[in-house]
């Protein structure tokens, strides 16, 4: 349950290396060399590369999801980002979320909606990441995850006639009887 006001600390902490900013920053195509080109960066204010600003923001978010949003059906917008301070390779951010505000959906009584404020620290207690975010998350009562367990056990079969789990191997090989031989299998 949100409550206006909570807060929540986001642990462990991450170190961010040279191959997470070179992979990332090559992955989102962002070429600007202040991220990957030792030399450039050395010239500019800076004097070394920058961890590019959407991992600073990807790991804040994915820190935060443990907390506040693995129950969450969707991600509605995130609001008022902020980058007051640059991060540098070995750098170690730290994340805290603050709940601001809950409400009942008004089209969809069985969720909620909440907003949540996370600030990104450095292993210097600088705030190098600031955000709103607010999500769509489940009503207390809310039946998705049973829902989806039922369904997917269904459908992979993985209960026996009497309601007991069966085993990987003996669903393989009720499947194997149903589908009768292969033609060319070995040994068969």
């Amino acid at each position: 349950d949100f409550e206006p006001g909570a807060t929540y600390e986001h642990r462990p902490g991450r170190t961010i290396n040279e191959a997470d900013n070179t992979w990332f920053t090559l992955l989102t195509m962002n070429q600007h060399p202040i991220h990957f080109d030792a030399e450039y960066a050395r010239h500019s204010e800076f004097g070394r590369p920058l961890v590019v600003s959407t991992l600073t923001l990807s790991l804040l978010v994915g820190m935060s999801v443990s907390d506040v949003s693995q129950k969450a059906i969707a991600n509605l917008g995130w609001d008022r980002i902020r980058l007051p301070k640059p991060v540098f390779v070995g750098d170690t951010l730290y994340a805290e979320s603050t709940v601001l505000d809950k409400r009942e959906s008004k089209s969809r009584p069985d969720q909620g909606i909440v907003s949540i404020r996370t600030l990104g620290r450095n292993q210097r207690d600088e705030v190098v990441c600031e955000f709103e975010r607010t999500m769509l998350v489940m009503k207390r009562g809310n039946d998705l995850e049973a829902r989806a367990a039922r369904r997917f056990a269904k459908r992979a079969g993985a209960r026996r006639r009497d309601g007991a789990p069966r085993a990987r191997d003996e669903r393989c090989r009720e499947r194997e009887r149903e589908a009768g031989p292969r033609v060319g299998a070995l040994g068969r």
